[in-house]
């Protein structure tokens, strides 16, 4: 054998992945995740949470750190800091748009 490889797989490309979190902010829990998968599930995902107007935010980092948690599972201290500017940014947009629907 000459000792070279060749991989016979096709080159698909990176298949887009997505992460749902729940969060309760009167609560006391740490927002758990809801959903998690790449592929047509992250295409599902993003699909129904624009169909219910849930705001999207991108961050290829946090989705894998997320997608590696059991569904359910509150996300960890580590990540809270992370979390804590999407919710930030969650917060804006739903504010964001409330101004735009009274002041029409």
């Amino acid at each position: 054998m000459n000792g070279r490889f060749y991989d016979f797989r096709k080159d698909v490309g990176a298949r887009p992945a997505a992460a749902a979190l729940k969060y309760d902010p009167v609560g006391d829990e740490a927002p758990q995740v809801v959903a998690a998968g790449r592929g047509l599930m992250a295409e599902e995902i993003v699909r129904v949470a624009r169909e219910n107007g849930i705001p999207l935010h991108e961050d290829a980092q946090l989705v894998e750190a997320l997608s590696r948690l059991e569904l359910t599972d509150s996300i960890p201290r580590e990540l809270y800091v992370v979390v804590a500017e999407v919710l930030a940014y969650v917060f804006r947009v739903d504010a964001s748009a409330a101004k735009r629907s009274h002041s029409r």
